[in-house]
This record gives structure tokens, C-alpha cells and sequence, in this order.
């Protein structure tokens, strides 16, 4: 195929996925943004759980451009114009985009799970390609549209002791021996000895019977609905019950007393390495990550749990997680740069009658326009964008934006530090 024009911006076509956990019909961003973007009607019962923007098999976008005739993939396109990648970009990971950006709609809670390390995914992958659908790790970042709630990480060893000495219903199933090796540590054993008695204990309550767990929870709801009589519930209690209305019996239910609950405010990110355990819970976010589809998971998911491959991948680090609040990169854009080479998000909030520059960069860019409208320029071609468009830019082209409504978007792109470091 011609190399022709494979140095402008491309308008996709998204694509979404309709998980149960989706927050549903026209309440939910996603479904906003799928109309807007591919004329798609939202159906007012269906869950619209997430808008993907990318080159994953399990959801890629398309050129909507006209000249391809709207059935080219991002994917093929870039396989047969690989430039638009930067030669930095192709060098280190081929004729594919590295990141994968999404939009989130979270109605309840998704599973506690956790993403493989590469070479983990690699093995899972060969052994279960129908679980796991690529060898690739994912790191990922959430960035919070609106109030976003979740799950992530261990607690620290003080919390810890706390809600074994709280919790009866966790001793119950976890045995007095396994309870007494976290009461009886002391932070001056050793980082290792703390790591291998969360990683025993959890292990125990992950494992539980059914029938165990189903009893175990029923006593806790019983006991918290008296307790709440005399005093009032923490927040974490309260967050139990809740759970415990979504997954009835699921062990995910108890475990969510082992982990930090976070709130981010609109603005606030949270980032995940490999091996961390998390679950997001309500609210709407931008979401980036390497490209992959890869979970296991372990708890409030009617899907397919793998308990022990997540016990034993799980780094056991403990402590509450780093909220990035981003920087400034201009007057109207604010950057998030997480720890992993393949993705920062910006976050640009371009006032009426404003403008404002994206440098050219040695990597690929996608842009999604998420309120009001504007134009992107860029060399001497105009592109008009309103909310709802996503566009993929090539790397090395400089794009001013001007606006005569207030304009919100959001870009994704190859983290700015992997090409400093090169």
C-alpha cells in the first residue's frame, strides 16, 4: 500500500466493551462518547463498561477516515506505514502501538485481580492462550473524571494486626496459627519474615472452601448489622456490606479488608505496577496501559478466578499507593507520568478564544476530544474536532490547538522519560 499521507492526523473508530460491572445507557460516559464517536444508538439496559482506543485484538480501533473505506485497523496501518511509530518507538517495540487508552464506567465493583510480569504473562499465555490473551505485561494508570473509588495494595503491618484482632470471621478462616504469625511479627523481624506472613495468611483466606467463605460472610453481615446499632461502621465495614450486596458469598467480599481503599478525587491518578492486587469500584476514569488484556483474577467477578496463580505472583508489598496529582506542562495542560516506559496521559483544559502547543515528539500520540469542540493544526492541514473524536497522531508533528468553546481533551502517548533516557 502507498506511504501516502501517513504524516497527518487519522480520526478512529473506537471500540467498546459491554462488561456487566459497565455503568448502563446514557448515564454512562462511555456510552456518551460511543455515540458521538461511531453513531452507534446506546440501548437504555445495556452496561457500557469501557471505550478503548488502540491496537489490542480483543478490541481495535479502525480508521474512520473515508479513504480506507472505515475497515482498515490502527493496527494494519501502522504495520504498513511503521514511520508513524518514531524509529525509537519501532525499535523497541515493533510495528504496534505500546499503549492501550481507555475510558472507564464503573457501576460496581470489577474483580480483585492483578496483572502478570512479561515473563509470567508469557507462560500464562502459552498455557492458557484462551485466558490470557497475549504474552504482554500491563502496568497501568487510572485517571479520575469523576469521584473514582478502588481497592489497591496491602495495608501496612500495623492495619493489618488491626483487622485480624477486629475481624473474627477472617481468623475463622484463615486458623489461629496463620493469625498468630502476622499478631506475633514485629517490624523489626525483617522485611521478608513480614512479606511471607501476609503472603501465608492471605494465601489461607484466598484459598477458604465455599462453604466456609458463604458462612463466614453471612456471620460478619449479621454482626456488622448489630454493631452498626451502637456504633457507627468504618468506612471499610461500609464498604463490605456493599460489596457483599454485589458478589453475595464471594471471598473477594472479606479479603477487600486486606487492601487500601482509595478515593481519588477528578484529577487524582492511580498507578499499578505488575503483580500489585487492586479492584476498582465505582466512578469514571481515563485509563492507559501497555498493550495487553491480560488479568488474574481472584474474587467479585463471576468470571474465571485463578487463585493460586494470583497468591503466588503477588510482590506483597505493603503500604498505601502513590496518587499522582500531575504537573504542569503549560497553562492548560497537566501531565501524568507513571514509572513504566509506554504511556503518560495529558489532560489539556483549553479555555474559549485560547490555544495552546503540543511539541512534536519521537513517539505516536492518540488524542481524545472529551467536551466542547476546537481545531487541531497541524503543518498546514486543519482538523476539526468535537467531543467524542479520537484521532491517532504520528510522531514528530507539532499540533497547535485553538478553540472558540471551552475544550477538554485528553492524549495518550510513550512515556517522555523512555526517549530522554535513550
Amino acid at each position: 500500500m502507498a506511504k501516502a499521507n501517513a504524516d497527518k492526523l487519522r480520526r478512529l473508530r473506537a471500540w467498546v466493551q459491554n462488561y456487566d460491572w459497565g455503568r448502563c445507557g446514557a448515564e454512562a460516559q462511555v456510552a456518551r462518547l460511543l455515540a458521538l464517536n461511531s453513531g452507534v444508538e446506546v440501548e437504555p439496559d445495556r452496561p457500557y463498561a469501557e471505550f478503548w482506543m488502540g491496537t489490542h485484538d480483543s478490541g481495535p480501533s479502525f480508521l474512520a477516515d473515508g479513504e480506507e473505506g472505515g475497515n482498515l485497523g490502527l493496527k494494519e496501518w501502522i504495520g504498513q506505514n511503521p514511520n508513524v511509530l518514531g524509529h525509537k518507538v519501532l525499535e523497541k517495540w515493533g510495528s504496534d502501538l505500546p499503549f492501550l487508552f481507555k475510558v472507564l464506567s464503573v457501576a460496581k465493583a470489577l474483580s480483585i485481580q492483578a496483572h502478570p510480569d512479561k515473563e509470567l504473562a508469557k507462560e500464562l499465555h502459552k498455557l492458557q492462550p484462551n485466558l490470557y490473551k497475549d504474552g504482554n505485561h500491563k502496568p497501568e494508570m487510572a485517571l479520575a473524571i469523576t469521584e473514582f473509588r478502588a481497592l489497591c495494595g496491602f495495608i501496612s503491618l500495623e492495619e493489618l494486626k488491626g483487622v485480624l484482632e477486629d475481624v473474627p470471621e477472617i481468623v475463622e478462616l484463615v486458623g489461629t496459627a496463620s493469625a498468630n504469625q502476622v499478631l506475633d511479627i514485629d517490624e523489626r523481624d525483617g522485611a521478608e519474615k513480614v512479606k511471607s506472613a501476609l503472603r501465608s495468611v492471605f494465601t489461607q483466606l484466598m484459598s477458604a472452601t465455599k462453604e466456609m467463605t458463604t458462612e463466614a460472610i453471612s456471620k460478619l453481615k449479621n454482626r456488622l448489622h448489630m454493631e452498626s446499632q451502637l456504633r457507627c461502621l468504618t468506612e471499610k465495614e461500609k464498604l463490605v456490606l456493599h460489596l457483599q450486596k454485589q458478589y453475595p458469598g464471594d471471598i473477594g467480599v472479606i479479603s477487600a479488608f486486606f487492601f487500601n481503599y482509595v478515593k481519588l478525587s477528578p484529577g487524582e491518578a492511580l498507578y499499578l505496577g505488575a503483580n500489585e492486587p487492586h479492584a476498582y469500584l465505582s466512578g469514571e476514569c481515563i485509563e492507559c496501559m501497555a498493550t495487553s488484556d491480560n488479568v488474574v483474577r481472584a474474587g467479585l467477578t463471576p468470571k474465571h478466578c485463578d487463585i493460586q496463580t494470583l497468591c503466588s505472583m503477588l510482590s506483597y508489598k505493603q503500604g498505601y499507593p502513590e496518587i499522582l496529582k500531575g504537573f504542569p506542562l503549560s497553562p492548560y495542560i497537566t501531565r501524568y507520568l507513571p514509572p513504566f516506559d509506554e504511556f503518560e496521559v495529558d489532560h489539556c483544559i483549553l479555555p474559549k478564544g485560547a490555544s495552546t502547543v503540543f511539541p512534536a515528539i519521537p513517539g505516536p500520540s492518540i488524542f481524545l476530544a472529551f467536551v466542547g469542540e476546537g481545531t487541531l493544526h497541524s503543518g498546514s492541514r486543519e482538523d476539526i474536532v468535537a467531543e467524542g473524536d479520537a484521532l491517532f497522531a504520528p510522531a514528530n508533528i507539532e499540533i497547535t490547538i485553538t478553540t472558540t468553546s471551552e475544550l477538554q481533551l485528553y492524549r495518550a502517548g510513550v512515556n517522555s522519560r523512555f526517549f530522554h533516557a535513550l
